[in-house]
This record gives structure tokens, sequence and C-alpha cells, in this order.
């Protein structure tokens, strides 16, 4: 029978991401991010490849994101609301990290699986601040597909992409539990 770790397991079970607009100061100092990311690097990474890394936005660099963010808007001819609203997630946020996909080159682990493994240093972070009582979200968008946006915005390699970008602050209030999926309707049980 198993030991369980019945905090841990609730934690999981009522965990909910704040929404990153409403995340303010305090943010986490170097010295208090560094168990989150601590805790984040200890993903399973099918391999010990490590096939990704952290990029620690703090404020001034976040505003100069928002506002290439914006320039890269109008060069792609992208809805001025889609712009804004890409824009306004970087120039809103006091930190983020982005977590970078950096997989590496090997015969054993397909690519796929260390993409995957730099979705779940995602989750691993999100679950970590918020674990600690930071408020945390998990975003994308579209900037964080454009190849130009990435290389001159963040100085990514041509074979790394952005996993996600990790808002973290003080949460100004706890947002409405929402709808969850209906296990039944999600799960297969196969028993021969």
């Amino acid at each position: 029978m198993p030991d369980p770790n019945s905090a841990a397991l609730d934690f999981l079970l009522t965990r909910r991401s704040r929404p990153a607009k409403t995340l303010t100061l305090p943010v986490p100092d170097r010295a208090a991010l560094a168990p989150l990311l601590t805790a984040a690097a200890r993903t399973p990474d099918h391999g010990k490849l490590e096939p990704w890394r952290f990029v620690v936005l703090e404020q001034a660099a976040l505003r100069r994101l928002s506002v290439l963010v914006t320039e890269r808007g109008a060069a792609l001819h992208i809805e001025p609301d889609k712009i804004a609203k890409a824009s306004d997630q970087f120039a809103a946020a006091n930190l983020a990290i982005a977590v970078v996909s950096s997989p590496k080159s090997s015969d054993k682990i397909p690519q796929i699986e260390q993409l995957y493994s730099a979705g779940a240093v995602c989750l691993a972070l999100l679950n970590a601040a918020l674990a600690v009582g930071w408020g945390a979200n998990w975003l994308s968008g579209w900037a964080s597909h454009d190849r130009a946006f990435i290389t001159e915005g963040l100085g990514l390699a041509a074979h790394e992409s952005i996993a996600g970008f990790i808002h973290i602050g003080t949460e100004t209030h706890a947002p409405p539990e929402c709808p969850r999926p209906d296990l039944d309707a999600i799960t297969t049980w196969v028993a021969t």
C-alpha cells in the first residue's frame, strides 16, 4: 500500500490558475524564484537531455516585448484587438518566465517527447508558484509562435520555441471555480 501525500493530492485537486491580468506586485525575487525554477527543472525529460531552459523576464524586458509585439503584429497584419491583447500580456505584467523548448539531438528521444517535456516544465513551474502562495498563469498567444518576435525579443536559437510564458505575482482576488471535465466522458477503461 502506498504512503499517500494527502496534502499534495489535495493541492492538485483544488489548484486554480490566476488570470495574469489580475496579478500585481510584489513578485518573487531571485531568491524566491530559485526553488520554483528548481522544482520545474525536476520534470522528467526522457533521457536527462534537459530540452528546455528558462528566460526570466522582469519589468523592463516585459515593456520592451510589449512594444515589439505591437510592431510584429502590425507587420503581420494581425487584427488590432489581437495585437492589443498580446501587447497587454507583456505591458501589464511584472514578472514572467519564458519556458523555452530547446530540443537536443538524440537517436533515442524523439523531438516530440522533448517538446512534451517542455510543456510539463510549464505546468510544474505554474504549480510550484501556486503551491507556495503566488498567483500564476500559463499563457502563450500568436507572438510566442512568431519566429521574428522570439528571435529578436528573446534571443532564441533557430531550433528553439516558446512552450509558454508563466506569469507570477501577487493575486488580487481568487477567481471563481470553473467547470471541470466530466471524467466519465474522457476516460476509457481497457481491461483486456
